[in-house]
């Protein structure tokens, strides 16, 4: 591959990195449709069990929505599939597995430490788990696409 088509390929990711970043402050932060108003009056929430929210849903899916089940479970995890393919495609550093996914823990991390602190959502064990798979899972399908690239172009990124 060229070095001007490398050069836009990672500027390209980069801008995409960005957009995301931008994409999931919001959601996670200020889309009032998924309960993000911020309330220091509230008590804070958090749960320390692991799996107890994700089994919580499951149990009174039929309660709570098939949907808001889906977007509590898959959706922590689809929300961290860019971070762990994008990662890797703006910056060479990133093309390890245990990095990208230790940055999804750490980012996951600092979100939810974020939502406790200004009482928006709540710290959740099981969405540091989720996101963190969401990451783990944007990585492989990342390494999978380069290694497809790989066999039909032939050379590396």
């Amino acid at each position: 591959m060229r070095k001007e088509t490398k050069r836009w390929i990672r500027g390209a990711g980069k801008c995409l990195f960005v957009l995301y970043m931008g994409l999931l402050v919001y959601f996670l932060f200020f889309a009032e449709s998924y309960g993000r108003t911020p309330d220091m009056t509230e008590e804070y929430r958090y749960n320390l069990k692991l799996f107890e929210e994700i089994k919580r849903f499951w149990i009174y899916r039929k309660e709570v929505g098939m949907m808001a089940m889906a977007l509590n479970i898959f959706g922590n995890v689809v929300g961290f599939v860019p971070f762990g393919y994008i990662l890797p495609v703006m910056d060479r550093r990133f093309q390890s597995v245990l990095l990208v996914t230790v940055n999804g823990f750490s980012l996951s991390l600092c979100v939810e430490t974020v939502q406790l602190v200004f009482r928006v959502g709540c710290f959740d064990v099981d969405d540091l788990v989720l996101n963190t798979l969401g990451a783990f899972l944007g990585y492989v399908l990342f390494w999978a696409c380069n290694e497809i690239r790989r066999r039909l172009y032939g050379k590396t990124v």
